[in-house]
């Protein structure tokens, strides 16, 4: 109760009305070492989106729509808070939506029925109408692949006003680069906002150490053999765009010592309260 009642001080009714937070969350390799699970990864992102939602905002996630990901998650939080006028839009990369099936995808838009809409997209990451009425594709390269996930990235960075970050694979993913990561490199060519809720560790916390290594002072780097090359590479370039726009997302609203306790910290109740006392801020 004494939770709800700081989030509603925080955050206000329709105090983000009108507008969208992207929202860049995969789970994170870390989670074993720092004595958490799933379900607490889980329980935060659940207290994110009951913040932005109940305070009127969009969220904008792109993944695919697999029955135990992320989108399904989204979806059943938003039954429980019962907002039907669409808040979630799902963004689904070419080579995602084109190796679904017409009964697969209406199917999914059943399930979002008045909670969300799919934004389908093409290889270079423009919306289309809607799917198209063709065959599903059985295959694709690992270049085409590649191509529309950072198409799908691009889109989202340039149609969301901030970023939200948790997680995030440092191996094992599909794409030029960590997901997390590309999208975090996307938002500060657009001079987005970004939290980074550095608490679960994973690509997030490597981002925060690359921005603000004063701020991951708390885990220290991950003991696995050897990072993957893409990894290192993107962090580099994360470190040079940042210089270069003079810009490293923390512009959130939030003050240094708030953005410092936000890389750190796993309890979805003190991350929400965060980034919502930051968007409420600066948007």
């Amino acid at each position: 109760m004494a939770d709800d009642k700081q989030r509603a001080e925080l955050l206000p009714a329709d105090a983000l009305k009108g507008k969208r937070l992207g929202i860049s969350v995969s789970n994170s390799p870390d989670l074993d070492r720092l004595g958490l699970t799933e379900t607490h990864f889980r329980m935060t992102l659940g207290e994110l989106v009951r913040s932005v939602v109940i305070a009127g905002g969009d969220l904008y996630y792109g993944g695919h729509l697999q029955p135990e990901g992320i989108t399904t998650f989204l979806i059943e939080e938003l039954h429980r808070y019962g907002r039907r006028d669409r808040p979630l839009k799902v963004c689904l990369a070419w080579s995602i939506h084109r190796s679904m099936s017409k009964e697969q995808i209406a199917e999914q838009k059943d399930f979002l029925g008045l909670f969300g809409e799919i934004h389908f997209l093409d290889s270079d990451g423009v919306r289309l109408e809607g799917p198209l009425n063709e065959q599903p594709v059985s295959e694709f390269s690992s270049t085409e692949r590649a191509m529309a996930l950072s198409g799908l990235r691009n889109y989202m960075a340039k149609n969301t006003d901030a970023r939200i970050v948790v997680g995030g694979k440092r191996d094992g993913f599909e794409g030029a680069m960590p997901g997390i990561v590309e999208e975090v490199l996307l938002s500060l060519e657009n001079k987005q906002p970004v939290f980074l809720a550095g608490g679960f560790g994973g690509a997030t916390v490597d981002i925060i150490r690359v921005l603000h290594p004063g701020s991951a002072e708390w885990l220290p780097v991950s003991p696995e053999p050897k990072y993957d090359s893409r990894l290192l590479d993107s962090l580099e370039r994360v470190a040079e765009v940042a210089t270069r726009m003079e810009w490293d997302g923390l512009e959130n609203g939030l003050s240094e010592e708030e953005n410092s306790l936000l890389a750190a910290s796993y309890r979805p109740s003190e991350i929400a309260a965060l980034v919502g006392r930051g968007l409420g801020r600066v948007l």
